[in-house]
């Protein structure tokens, strides 16, 4: 790898990724709230990091039965999936 490949552009498949710098999926257990929606503090926290390449975000549970542990975001009703919209626009 060249010098200062890291900061050049990339393509993967379909995506024009800006630089190769990609942030792996973790958790910060702040779906703080009896529904597991994502928060405003989530969506600050992925915005700080957009001038990464690509961001996996953490994993989320797909059902009530599928809480791994406390705090972390779903994508299993409505009210979760508006939660993720206001990560994905900030």
């Amino acid at each position: 790898m060249a010098k200062g490949a890291l900061l050049n552009p990339i393509k993967m498949g379909r995506y024009e990724l800006p630089n190769r710098v990609f942030m792996a999926p973790m958790t910060r257990s702040r779906a703080d709230n009896s529904e597991n929606v994502a928060t405003p503090l989530i969506a600050e926290y992925y915005s700080q990091r957009a001038s990464a390449g690509l961001l996996i975000t953490e994993g989320s549970q797909v059902s009530k039965q599928g809480v791994g542990y406390i705090n972390t975001p779903g994508i299993h009703s409505q009210a979760q999936v508006e939660g993720w919209k206001q990560v994905i626009e900030s």
